[in-house]
């Protein structure tokens, strides 16, 4: 399969097309000039803090960032009290891994459903514990001998480099014109201490549901009354046109704002995703999308 020369290059040029041809989503200009920043984001230790090496730590990152979508079906977890659908994984997740470790690649490679959803605290029949079954033995297989770092190493410490290796070496990170989980697993390296990368802030924001939503809440982004009346009714939406158009849109005005307030896309990201954790914004319907990629 080809890829890139540069993925992010790519990422930007597809979105940028996108969003100058898209028929269901705009930009709004003025609430772009007028978006303001907010202080940088951590990790939040109770979901992703784990006692250990800073291999065990990066192997327990990258292990989430490989379950780390879903989002179409959260609606139907079994979620902690006051916790998302993907703080429920990651918070059952990080418990796990405290308790018994992470697991190791011949581990990975040998997990069924029954094992990832007992872990997740789900459902056994879940159709999302069988796709993080499959997401997961794939990392296995992927990892092969290495260690996450090794695997960080053979990338020449890019975060580029990285995210193209997982992209090819796993279907499910393969998101054709947003790569977004093949991003975030760098940054979230980065982001934790235990990895270094010299091209970090070539990567672009993580295109989700909520990043566009945030955008879309504050004015930035503008949906046609049709995709509005859709979305606003909690419906989901299939992979197509309509959710390209939104993602594409995010990305593209991301660029153009990060470019605004100087910073790099993935700081904004941050910025964008801790602010779509207000009470305002998870009060109204977010696109929902039933995929691998987000």
């Amino acid at each position: 399969m080809h890829f890139p020369v540069s993925l992010t290059d790519d990422v930007r040029a597809h979105c940028a097309q996108v969003a100058v041809t898209a028929r269901s989503v705009r930009i709004d200009q003025a609430a772009l000039a007028a978006f303001e920043g907010a202080p940088d984001a951590t990790l939040d230790p109770h979901l992703h803090h784990v006692d250990g090496s800073p291999e065990v730590l990066a192997r327990h990152l990258l292990t989430l960032d490989t379950i780390n979508f879903g989002s179409g079906w959260f609606p139907t977890l079994r979620k902690r009290p006051g916790h998302s659908g993907y703080a429920t994984v990651a918070a059952s997740l990080a418990e796990r891994v405290r308790e018994a470790g992470p697991w190791s690649n011949a581990a990975l490679r040998a997990l069924d459903t029954a094992t990832v959803a007992d872990a997740l605290g789900q459902a056994r029949d879940h159709e999302l514990m069988s796709l993080y079954a499959q997401a997961l033995r794939s990392l296995g297989r992927w990892l092969g001998d290495m260690t996450v770092l090794e695997a960080v190493a053979a990338a020449g410490n890019s975060a580029e480099a990285f995210a193209v290796a997982l992209a090819r070496g796993m279907a499910m990170f393969r998101d054709r014109g947003f790569y977004k989980r093949a991003q975030i697993a760098p940054a979230d390296l980065a982001l934790a201490g235990v990895a270094r990368f010299h091209d970090l802030d070539r990567l672009t924001i993580f295109a989700d549901n909520l990043v566009p939503h945030v955008l879309r809440c504050d004015g930035v982004l503008v949906y046609d009354v049709r995709l509005a009346a859709h979305i606003d009714a909690g419906r989901d939406l299939r992979l197509g046109p309509q959710e390209h158009e939104i993602r594409a849109c995010a990305v593209h005005a991301c660029e153009l704002l990060a470019a605004r307030l100087g910073v790099p896309p993935r700081v904004l990201d941050n910025w964008l995703w801790n602010r779509g954790q207000a009470p305002e914004y998870k009060a109204r319907p977010r696109h929902r999308c039933r995929c691998v990629y987000y």
